[in-house]
């Protein structure tokens, strides 16, 4: 494994077809998966010579913690799908390597469980359809002990993912030939991942959508939990900004306006996504909004960014125009789903390098060296 794309095909060959397509998959024609690629292709470097970059550091501070590189790992849904009790190796990786993490909150280990095994991950939620259930839930986190929390804010209903139906998933997960073939002939996965999960904790549920435990996987009752979003607005997150005491994070904007928005209601940083490109396809790649929305809230407001980022120029790219960090979400749940914690923590490594010699080569002692006269547009 060379670089995070080797991750994907190894995947690929580990998984179940339905599993991998979960994962791989985006909204109807991957407009937007693939927009959240190219785009990189339009940015170059320029660099600065003769500089002493012997004493590098690419660390970076962010709401008062100090984290060894400027990237952390996204929040993921049911990714204990995909690797044994995947949340937990997820988390304990970032720890070990001393960057940030983002729980999801469609997630199948309870919450509190990754907060005691790895204090200092965040917590994404998706906010049910109710204040009562959204403050019940936000209590819940506050008492796990989380202490930052990303509200994720781009799904107001289901997105169109004919994707995943295709290689034969679904949400509840049905069980039939298909799938039970693709579990036969990958027996590493059936034996490690789904059987070890089934004898030592049940069949999974979705455990953190709400201040209780929710439906199992395979129950018709997984979509209603899932739904009633579409009247949330910014009167929501008024709410639980003033419950929430800890760091609150918007996650979903592609806007000055959302941006300028979430600042002004109290939010302390937001997250520029279009999901992956899993919801609405056409959507841009958040990296052709970054300038004018860092340019829109000012240096003092952090801006986060993910989609589509696998190499640690596209890291640096996105650093270069304002972002304070990148989350990186697909590259580490194949890894995870390849060789488990010590998968994830090889990605690290890999992504950490070819961070600290794209520093070298660009004469940058830090990432705070780094600013719009590093980068030139290849194309309007």
């Amino acid at each position: 494994m060379l670089s995070l794309h080797d991750f994907e095909d190894a995947a690929r060959r580990r998984l179940p077809r339905p599993i991998f397509g979960y994962i791989a998959g985006a909204a109807e024609d991957n407009a937007s998966l693939r927009d959240n690629r190219e785009v990189f292709g339009e940015y170059a470097f320029t660099t600065r010579v003769l500089r002493d970059v012997s004493l590098r550091s690419q660390s970076v501070e962010l709401f008062g913690e100090r984290y060894s590189s400027p990237f952390g790992i996204a929040p993921m849904g049911i990714n204990a799908l995909s690797t044994y009790r995947g949340d937990l190796v997820l988390a304990r990786a970032a720890q070990r390597a001393g960057i940030a993490s983002v729980m999801s909150g469609t997630s199948l280990i309870p919450l509190e469980e990754v907060a005691r095994q790895s204090p200092g991950t965040w917590f994404q939620a998706y906010l049910p359809g109710d204040q009562a259930r959204i403050d019940a839930l936000i209590d819940r986190v506050e008492r796990a002990g989380f202490r930052t929390l990303v509200v994720t804010v781009d799904i107001p209903i289901s997105a169109n993912r004919e994707n995943n139906i295709r290689t034969g998933f679904s949400t509840p997960l049905r069980p039939g030939l298909r799938l039970a073939w693709d579990g036969l002939v990958r027996p590493r996965w059936v034996a490690g991942t789904f059987l070890r999960t089934l004898l030592c904790h049940g069949m999974p549920h979705f455990e953190n959508s709400f201040a209780t435990r929710g439906a199992p996987i395979m129950s018709s009752s997984v979509l209603r939990d899932f739904s009633a979003r579409d009247h949330l607005s910014w009167n929501h997150l008024e709410a639980i900004r003033r419950r929430w005491k800890g760091p609150l994070v918007v996650k979903g904007v592609l806007s000055v306006e959302d941006a300028l928005q979430a600042r002004n209601l109290g939010a302390d940083g937001v997250v520029l996504s279009n999901h992956g490109g899993r919801q609405l396809d056409g959507a841009a790649s958040a990296m052709r909004v970054l300038e004018s929305v860092v340019t829109a809230v000012g240096p003092a407001f952090p801006v986060l960014i993910d989609g589509g980022f696998r190499r640690g120029s596209d890291v640096l790219k996105a650093i270069a125009l304002g972002a304070r960090m990148v989350l990186v979400g697909r590259p580490f749940n194949y890894a995870a789903a390849v060789a488990g914690e010590a998968g994830v923590l090889h990605a690290i490594g890999l992504l950490r390098d070819e961070v600290d010699r794209n520093l070298a080569m660009l004469g940058a002692r830090a990432c705070t060296d780094l600013g719009p006269g590093h980068i030139v547009r290849r194309r309007g």
